[in-house]
């Protein structure tokens, strides 16, 4: 099969998208339709958002579908008007069956982790809190369930001690790229090995919400440190402090980790007028850069020129 011959429909939303897109369009494969997130209200003064994929699409000139009921007929018969025989499916929803099965050559996926392991909503961010050495990116055929597909090829990298969800997110998202085009060049000689996955002892990419975002002041030094940057940038890792009368939800963005023995009661603040201090199971937590309601992000010198603690204060 000739290069031309294949036509693609690409399914996306997020940035991470959007570069996975345009390294398909570099290469001059033919993207026939791309299929995106309706446009949304957001924001404070609820203005129509369109999605990142939708933007650079249409700076592209390519054939934009919205739709909001992935089995509705009408979408149907547009989608199978396309005449793609390929569908790559990159950051999106799930599809059903008629979705799926609708393309000669197939739909695969890119996912941002390594197959079976983190399977689900955020698999970056939980790499990162879970502590692991390493993560990377897999294709694979779609089938009925989430992430469950036969694997057709993986990249992998290393995750460093220092690294956040913001910065594995971008190596991911450009190793990916990589490994969609390997994909496809698999596909379009007619050359794809590929191997089912594992059901038993696999780590889980939990849909992030308030409750596992929040900081357990309890848990070990490296936990904390490895969940505040697991969360950074988006959606920020928060704690809950107590200062005298009142009690303030706080965005943790950056940590640092001192690993010293000490006698005061877990969650105590301990602060001088340039350092803000949290006294952990192994030593401390030092808030570097936060954010308190009503108040921009800012780091611990700043925010100490004009606030003051109470001699109590401590998180919860």
């Amino acid at each position: 099969m000739k290069k031309e011959d294949i036509r693609i429909v690409f399914m996306g939303t997020p940035e991470f998208s959007v570069t996975i897109l345009e390294g398909i369009l570099e290469e001059n494969y033919k993207v026939v339709g791309v299929i995106t997130a309706p446009d949304r209200p957001a924001g404070r003064g609820q203005k129509i958002h369109e999605s990142a994929v939708k933007i650079f699409s249409k700076a592209k000139d390519l054939n934009v579908l919205q739709p909001t009921n992935l089995k509705d007929e009408t979408f149907l018969i547009d989608l199978g008007n396309l005449n793609a025989n390929l569908q790559i499916v990159v950051a999106f929803r799930m599809l059903p069956i008629e979705v799926w099965q609708m393309p000669k050559l197939g739909t695969f996926n890119l996912h941002a982790s390594l197959l079976p392991d983190y399977r689900g909503a955020a698999p970056i961010n939980w790499a990162i809190i879970n502590g692991e050495k390493c993560s990377g990116v897999t294709t694979f055929f779609i089938d009925e369930k989430i992430d469950t597909g036969a694997i057709i090829l993986q990249s992998k990298l290393t995750i460093e001690p220092s690294e956040n969800a913001g910065s594995l997110h971008d190596k991911l998202m450009h190793l990916g790229s990589k490994l969609v085009i390997e994909t496809i060049q698999q596909i379009k000689v007619g050359f794809v090995e590929t191997h089912t996955q594992s059901i038993k002892d696999t780590k889980t990419a939990y849909k992030l919400n308030k409750d596992n975002c929040k900081i357990d002041w309890d848990s070990s030094i490296e936990s904390i440190y490895n969940k505040v940057r697991g969360l950074h940038p988006y959606p920020a890792a928060w704690g809950l402090l107590s200062n005298g009368n009142e009690q303030l939800n706080i965005k943790v963005y950056e940590v640092k980790k001192h690993y010293e023995e000490h006698d005061h009661q877990t969650g105590q603040l301990i602060n001088t007028k340039k350092s803000i201090k949290v006294a952990v199971n192994e030593g401390y937590i030092e808030l570097i850069n936060f954010k308190f309601p009503g108040k921009r992000q800012m780091d611990a010198t700043s925010f100490l020129n004009g606030f003051t603690f109470h001699e109590n204060a401590r998180m919860l």
